[in-house]
């Protein structure tokens, strides 16, 4: 051997051959060992059984905490699962403070670092989605039955706002079209913006005031999950149906009607057009066929070629200026063709004086609120953590809430409707390389350039142009791919997507939206009720075990019936645990008695999954305890959590009823604690349940 190999090889293989021998000799004086430890109590073999290999482990109780400390953990872990004062350990004072202001102003913290090439980026981007932003806020605010020079103002503050508050860096403030409206349609039904629009437009201020407060609240105190039961399904129906009455009703720019419907259901609005085609202009029709044409496809040409993706950016401001010239060289006005007139030229004028907080109209303004609020919150926060995903950082939603509240306050007071992030401007601003959210306050600047100087080149801005630029755009939103995803993984998330669309479509805005969170929470409700069962089999040659529908070539212990349980235990389904449990029990049974193989004689739950249990859990738990014992059958459980052994050692539940030699780390040790159990009532022949006590 050591002239085939080298001298070094030899005696690293010598010494390890030789500290083997050692081992070997030290474990032969070693005490043999006689027992096997099962749940928390040694079992001494009998005569003649044979001897498992594996000594199992101890299932610990959880050591009990002060009820101060388990609140404050409760309530930092709903509140702060992100640990924002984790920054501020091991700080001296003055650092805290500016990590303080970093925190409340985002601003702070990336405006040292800012730059000149930054800023080229940013001044591309902002330009970009200013060339946007002034048509589509001035269509927008059409939607929301309110003067169009608002949608100007609610471009100009909001950002500038945001840029101080917000964390997401492609992020671009404005107003949306499902905003608009849902506040054109709610405060319609309360009052008509033709007969009193300065009734309207305050009130309008006011529902964006209590938007701000809610957005900024659910921030403050960190309750956003409250906008998580708008699911994505939700969202996706919701936007598409709102697309959908959205395009509809921009049929009467289109063929410039001059009455037509307050509902926003399709069949209303399919009624009012086709009752009145005596009324439709010809010459408005063309226009707006032929632009919305040109709208849509240089966004084609832009879906192709990425790289031009400025193209469909500015054909909505190029169709504004087309439309213009078209209109004022053919005075196509005189012709039927309706035009926007004269916008007011300056900055915001202050609102709040404007407010109504008094009766009967209040509740109107806060009910308008919360709903507006809510969804530009859900539509916002998905935009910008969308960007931010495709950029690799992270944006806190509860920043954005606050964010979003106080530009929507302070938008309130200034002459401002609502405001988010919309998806279109953001995609914009996205692809035109933003690189922070200088590129809002440079769109501010640009809008605010348009209403010191530019407006009255509105004048003869045809509103059949605004139509086609909101029709153009509602088209995105309308992402039948997301349903069609959503119908090849989930048919019941597809027909909440389908529910809040047609809801929306054939009832109203308000009627969509609440049946698709109706039917969101009554799943979330069945899937808390009627948790996920299953028998569980050994993966053959491991020590695994699995769902046996899902894996087929499992095997089920013989005499054992291994069933898991995949969600808490609460009151809300301790009931039909107990009348499931039992079935399967039945179940077992009888395929035993029809194949012949050995009875039943031990139920194993795999509480893996359960994470907690509440006093109606531990009821069903004693309940299920003496259903198993009336039929002289024994009950095991293995893995359980802390805090379900916790309540279960509280309740005596394991010192008095089941005993703490049945409960185990795993479903393996568990397996082999009963097979070696039923190995001894083959050796040793008793009645069932009594080796439990005999060993």
């Amino acid at each position: 051997y050591k002239k085939k190999n080298p001298p070094w090889l030899f005696s690293i293989l010598l010494t390890y051959s030789r500290q083997k021998e050692r081992k070997k000799e030290s474990n032969k004086n070693l005490p043999k060992p006689t027992g096997l430890h099962m749940g928390t109590a040694d079992y001494t073999f009998p005569q003649g059984a044979e001897e498992p290999h594996l000594r199992h482990h101890t299932v610990e109780t959880p050591e009990p905490q002060p009820f101060l400390k388990s609140l404050q953990y409760s309530v930092k872990e709903t509140l702060f699962p992100d640990d924002p004062f984790r920054q501020f350990k091991n700080q001296n004072a003055s650092r805290k403070v500016v990590l303080g202001l970093q925190y409340f102003f985002p601003i702070c913290e990336w405006a040292p670092r800012y730059n000149l090439k930054l800023f080229k980026s940013d001044l591309i981007a902002g330009i970009t989605i200013a060339s946007l932003a002034i048509p589509q806020g001035i269509s927008y605010a059409k939607l929301a039955n309110l003067p169009p020079i608002l949608g100007l103002y609610s471009s100009f503050v909001p950002p500038l706002v945001y840029a101080v508050l917000g964390s997401s860096r492609d992020l671009a403030v404005g107003t949306t079209a499902v905003g608009s409206l849902l506040i054109g349609a709610m405060l319609s039904k309360e009052v008509n913006a033709d007969k009193d629009p300065k009734l309207y437009l305050h009130l309008a201020f006011t529902a964006t005031f209590f938007a701000g407060v809610l957005e900024a609240s659910l921030g403050i105190f960190r309750l956003g999950f409250i906008v998580d039961f708008l699911s994505h399904a939700t969202i996706v129906g919701f936007m598409g149906g709102a697309a959908t009455v959205v395009s509809l009703q921009q049929l009467k720019g289109i063929f410039g009607l001059t009455h037509f419907t307050e509902a926003t259901d399709i069949i209303s609005v399919m009624r009012s057009v086709f009752s009145q085609t005596h009324q439709w202009k010809w010459e408005s029709g063309v226009l707006g066929c032929g632009f919305l044409f040109f709208l849509l496809s240089t966004r084609y040409f832009s879906t192709k070629k990425p790289k031009f993706f400025w193209v469909a950016a500015m054909t909505p401001l190029n169709s504004v200026i087309l439309g213009s010239l078209l209109v004022y060289f053919t005075h196509a006005e005189r012709h039927g063709v309706q035009v926007i007139g004269n916008l007011k030229k300056g900055l915001n004028p202050l609102s709040v004086s404007d407010m109504v907080f008094t009766s009967p109209y209040m509740s109107t303004a806060v009910k308008t609120g919360i709903i507006t609020g809510i969804i530009a919150l859900a539509e916002g926060i998905a935009v910008g953590r969308s960007f931010a995903m495709f950029k690799n950082y992270n944006i806190d939603g509860n920043k954005e809430m606050l964010a979003f509240g106080m530009m929507n306050i302070v938008g309130s007071l200034t002459s401002c409707y609502l405001t988010t992030g919309p998806f279109s401007r953001s995609a914009v601003n996205f692809n035109a390389g933003c690189k922070t959210v200088v590129s809002n306050i440079v769109m501010a600047i640009a809008v605010m350039f348009t209403l010191l100087f530019l407006t009255p080149l509105f004048h003869y801005t045809p509103l059949v142009v605004l139509s086609s630029i909101i029709i153009s755009a509602m088209l995105g939103l309308i992402d039948y791919q997301a349903a069609i995803h959503l119908w090849n993984v989930d048919k019941f998330d597809f027909l909440v997507c389908m529910s809040a669309y047609f809801g929306v479509v054939f009832g109203s805005v308000e009627i969509g939206l609440v049946v698709a969170v109706a039917i969101s929470i009554a799943r979330l409700l069945l899937f808390m009720s009627r948790p996920r069962t299953a028998i569980k089999g050994n993966i053959p040659n491991s020590m695994i075990y699995r769902n046996t529908e899902q894996y087929p070539y499992s095997r089920t212990v013989p005499g054992l019936l291994i069933l898991e349980i995949d969600a808490p235990i609460y009151f809300a389904n301790a009931g039909y645990l107990r009348e499931r449990i039992t079935r399967w029990i039945n179940e077992e049974e009888e395929r035993v008695k029809t194949s012949g193989e050995n009875s039943l004689q031990y139920v194993i739950l795999d509480l893996s999954a359960v994470g907690n249990i509440d006093t109606s859990g531990i009821s069903m738990m004693e309940e299920i305890k003496k259903i198993i014992d009336r039929r002289a059958l024994k009950l095991v459980l293995a893995n359980p959590k802390g805090e379900v052994v916790k309540k279960l050692t509280r309740s005596k539940f394991i010192d008095d009823k089941l005993g703490k030699e049945c409960m185990f780390l795993t479903v393996g040790e568990a397996v082999e604690a009963c097979s070696f159990m039923l190995h001894t009532l083959k050796t040793e022949p008793t009645s069932k349940g009594e080796p439990w006590n005999n060993v």
